[in-house]
């Protein structure tokens, strides 16, 4: 496909979510990239800020299957993964899939449900496949998880542990909707109907040809050194207790193929990794006590992140 074809596919993706999602076109933007790149998004917000909405519209617009899992403190890993039944007519036990089975699920509120069901998602997060009774199934594909949840000052809440929080590419926030367009979400009130009149733009077997070309973007070995020196100096700061993982290395290298890819270009540019620093960085580190601020953690990461790539020289 011609870079300018695929440029022009993508705002027409970006346009028909924007119907139903107001005014949160950088938002729209990450959750493209973040499917492309293979990877799953967390999205940190107040309630009521269309979350729900953006993973149901990601949904019908690649004409994907779509299940929404409510977490909650009763919650148990058999009710995301499925369970294996015993079928009294032939005998024999039968797997009966969760709802993570399908191509996009939205994991709401993901930290109101105990550190034990958090940790179902793990495997299928990773390896896009589950194991229960020590048999293994795949997943659809293409596959991808947008979890959802509260701040963590808010009540009933279970911080996500580190190794939870370094399967998603992505962290975002929705934001409240700017002046305009929260008076023409409440003068209009046409959300739910938007996204019933939402047509699949693109097939999910497209999705998954597009996720094989994001791979093949070209990156610059300068690029990939100045991500370990922002990766390094993380590892180094006074200020964090836990720098960025290796892990998180390469996520920012996908993401960055991803962007470039989206963006018409067949090779990723310095302003790709920058952008993307924060939102692939910030929920991977961890604030020391020695950093002092009245902001809260998450806004603390981004802050001194921010500073580290300030002070780190970009390739010219």
């Amino acid at each position: 496909m011609e870079r300018n074809e695929t440029a022009a596919r993508v705002a027409e993706l970006q346009r028909a979510i924007a119907t139903v999602i107001k005014g949160k076109d950088e938002a729209i933007k990450l959750a493209l990239v973040t499917l492309f790149a293979r990877g799953h998004l967390l999205i940190e917000d107040v309630p009521g800020v269309g979350k729900t909405m953006l993973a149901r519209s990601l949904a019908r617009c690649f004409n994907c299957s779509f299940h929404r899992i409510q977490f909650t403190s009763d919650l148990l890993p058999s009710d995301v993964i499925g369970i294996s039944v015993y079928n009294q007519h032939n005998q024999k036990f039968e797997f009966k899939p969760g709802p993570v089975f399908a191509n996009v699920v939205l994991a709401d509120e993901i930290n109101r449900t105990t550190p034990k069901t958090q940790s179902a998602l793990l495997e299928a997060m990773n390896e896009f496949q589950v194991t229960v009774d020590n048999r293994t199934y795949p997943l659809p594909q293409p596959f991808m998880v947008l979890a959802t949840q509260n701040p963590i000052e808010h009540h009933g809440t279970y911080p996500l542990p580190e190794s939870q929080l370094d399967r998603f590419l992505l962290r975002i926030r929705m934001g409240y909707p700017e002046l305009e367009s929260e008076k023409e979400i409440v003068h209009n009130q046409t959300g739910s109907q938007a996204l019933e009149r939402l047509q699949p733009v693109m097939p999910a077997e497209e999705v998954v040809t597009w996720q094989e070309q994001v791979r093949r973007v070209r990156v610059d070995e300068a690029l990939m050194d100045y991500t370990l020196a922002i990766v390094e100096r993380s590892r180094r700061s006074e200020y964090l207790s836990l720098g960025v993982s290796p892990r998180g290395s390469m996520m920012l290298y996908r993401a960055a193929q991803a962007l470039a890819f989206l963006e018409g270009r067949d090779y990723a540019l310095p302003d790709d990794f920058k952008r993307l620093v924060i939102p692939v960085f910030a929920h991977r580190i961890i604030v020391s006590s020695r950093y002092i601020s009245t902001l809260r953690k998450s806004d603390q990461a981004e802050v001194i992140l921010q500073g580290i790539l300030d002070t780190t020289e970009v390739p010219l």
